[in-house]
């Protein structure tokens, strides 16, 4: 099949517009190294969801695909299938070899042509082609940055490490594609540039949005608080002499970029007749987190998070904010919290659920039919606790993605923790603070949780693990109201749109799958993230993957010794299954979310089902 080429894309500027800086970074040994770590997670993500077919053996992986005029070239991929889920891990370089031709190393060109041009022709196939390209440029992008002298990764604040962690989804082979995005907007945008911005403000009249806050505050409390009351009454001001009164209107935010490239068209009737209207930039500062489309605080750290509506495509998705979802942050905010405040095991182990305390969203049913569609989730907030507001005196934190990062120089964030306390003195401890919450929850409470790495941060004092934090709710739980331990409790919810139902047919809450709701909580947290760490320790501290299972089960099967008043939930959620269904994130990229992408996958926690 034929490979579209590279889209053009607009060049970065930060060069006196000359470009030399960006076409030096595309000559540099850098952008070979990105260019091999896309190909090795694209074709390790290939080979570990049946795409490809392989051979394997004591050298790695051997893959074949079709050259120019149909001859067969191998693809020699250096790695090993891990004890961690079977995942398929690839090392060094990724070798292309064809008859008459010498070996050498495989560019994303070489892949994308012969090996998923084996693939039947699709306007997916071509997409994801694209989103693979964007993602080189991308990363080669924030790779070429230059830093001057910084302290250490582990002495850095958690703000600076939102932005220093580069490496972002470790499975994903498409992981930093920001379609929508030019170079230029992502070194405006993108984490890893913190960059400063301000929110665009709109009013949007109460007729034609929707609000809903946490039962510990209000919607006016809320904003008032956020904004000041100097900026709460200089856009009340520009409302009033645009012809608003502010009482008959909601405020909301609005990432500057979907302001220009999305809702300033899309909205256009609406901001025409009034219904809204254009307020200009607030005076605070925001740096976009690693999910880019939350932004912190930079004026004031302890005020909350913002999540917007972000009309870009990301690894999986696209980055809207259904309104149901917006809605439902507060709902189960709320419900979580009480959950946890009457808990007293909960209290014990003292992990931290940062609430979304208030969403606003606009009213997509107000606008006729032909029109819904294309502005479905394009307007939307939710306002989300700050992590600094939970510190206590001595704490730190970091994102628990930056636990397999690596600094400038190649030496991991956790060394100096490693080097201070050992490491399996340091893994067991961090086992106790992360497996302990997530597991509680799920067998404790029957609620499962989507809390992969970026969804988690790791406190400490000097490094030595002391509990966790827990966020992004508005569509990250799962439960079976019958089996939750506290049922008469359960969150009334807004529902799930039909049509939205229809685009992701695994975007829901309740559920009367129990499988559903282990695998949603097992594929997060120990398949994305705990097996990442699991690898990371293995590679670099020779902590063997079988200790970490090892160390895993028993922090499990001593919450179980210390409650069985859960033992039904035990059987109902068996984290000791033999398998989990999880994600198959790359044939959703290829196949689409008309039906459910799910592999089984082996469960490295089954060989220890029976407590020692």
């Amino acid at each position: 099949m034929h490979i579209m080429e590279a889209k053009e894309m607009t060049v970065p500027t930060n060069d006196g517009g000359t470009g030399e800086a960006w076409s030096a970074a595309l000559r540099s040994a850098r952008y070979r190294q990105v260019e091999q770590r896309v190909v090795r997670q694209l074709l390790q993500a290939l080979i570990y969801e049946g795409v490809l077919e392989c051979q394997y053996g004591r050298d790695g992986f051997l893959l074949a695909g079709r050259g120019a005029e149909g001859k067969t070239v191998h693809y020699r991929c250096p790695g090993e299938m891990k004890l961690s889920f079977g995942l398929v891990k690839l090392e060094g370089t990724v070798l292309r070899s064809a008859r008459g031709e010498d070996a050498r190393p495989a560019t994303l060109a070489d892949v994308c042509a012969e090996v998923l041009g084996l693939l039947p022709p699709s306007e997916r196939l071509s997409a994801f082609v694209d989103e693979l390209e964007q993602t080189l440029v991308k990363d080669l992008q924030a790779h070429s940055q230059q830093h001057g002298p910084r302290p250490p990764a582990a002495l850095r604040g958690f703000d600076e490490l939102e932005g220093d962690i580069m490496d972002a989804h470790l499975y994903h082979p498409s992981y930093k594609s920001r379609i929508g995005f030019s170079l230029d907007d992502n070194r405006r945008y993108g984490p890893e540039f913190k960059q400063a911005l301000q929110l665009q403000w709109i009013a949007v009249h109460r007729g034609r949005a929707r609000v809903n806050h946490s039962a510990h505050t209000g919607y006016e409390e809320m904003i008032q608080d956020e904004l000041g009351a100097t900026e709460y009454g200089r856009l009340a001001a520009i409302l009033a002499r645009q012809g608003g009164a502010i009482g008959d209107y909601l405020l909301m935010p609005v990432h500057p970029w979907q302001w220009r490239e999305r809702a300033a068209t899309v909205f256009h009737a609406e901001l025409a007749n009034g219904d809204i209207v254009a307020l200009g930039p607030g005076q605070d500062s925001y740096r976009a987190q690693q999910s880019i489309r939350t932004l912190a605080n930079l004026s004031h750290k302890d005020k909350a998070y913002v999540k917007l509506s972000l009309g870009i495509t990301n690894t999986s998705t696209s980055r809207i904010l259904a309104a149901h979802t917006v809605m439902n942050g507060p709902i189960v905010t709320d419900w979580l919290h009480g959950l946890v405040r009457q808990d007293a095991y909960a209290q014990e182990l003292g992990f931290v659920i940062l609430g979304e305390v208030l969403g606003v969203s606009f009213d997509y049913d107000t606008l006729p039919e032909p029109r819904q569609a294309r502005a479905y989730g394009s307007l939307g907030a939710i306002w989300r606790e700050s992590l600094h507001r939970h510190l206590r005196e001595g704490e730190a934190a970091v994102p628990f993605n930056g636990l397999c990062h690596l600094d400038q120089d190649g030496r991991p964030l956790i060394d100096p923790w490693i080097a201070r306390h050992g490491v399996r003195a340091w893994t067991e401890r961090l086992l106790q603070v992360a497996v302990g919450p997530i597991i509680h929850m799920l067998l404790g409470h029957g609620i499962g949780m989507e809390s992969h790495a970026q969804n988690i941060a790791l406190l400490h004092q000097d490094g030595w693990p002391t509990r966790i934090a827990l966020k992004d709710f508005h569509d990250g739980v799962r439960f079976s109201p019958a089996h939750l331990a506290q049922p008469e409790l359960a969150p009334r919810l807004v529902p799930v749109a039909a049509s939205h139902a229809r685009i992701n047919r695994n975007s829901f809450i309740v559920t009367d799958d129990l499988d559903a709701v282990r695998d949603f909580s097992c594929d997060a947290f120990f398949f994305i993230c705990m097996a990442e760490t699991a690898i990371f320790l293995a590679r670099h501290y020779a902590l063997p993957e079988t200790e970490f299972w090892a160390m895993t089960a028993q922090v499990i099967h001593g919450y179980q010794r210390r409650h069985p008043q859960h033992a039904e939930r035990f059987r109902a959620f068996d984290v000791f299954a033999p398998s989990f269904q999880v994600e198959e994130l790359t044939k959703r990229r290829l196949l689409g979310d008309a039906e459910p992408r799910f592999r089984q996958a082996p469960n490295p926690l089954h060989a220890f089902r029976d407590a020692a």
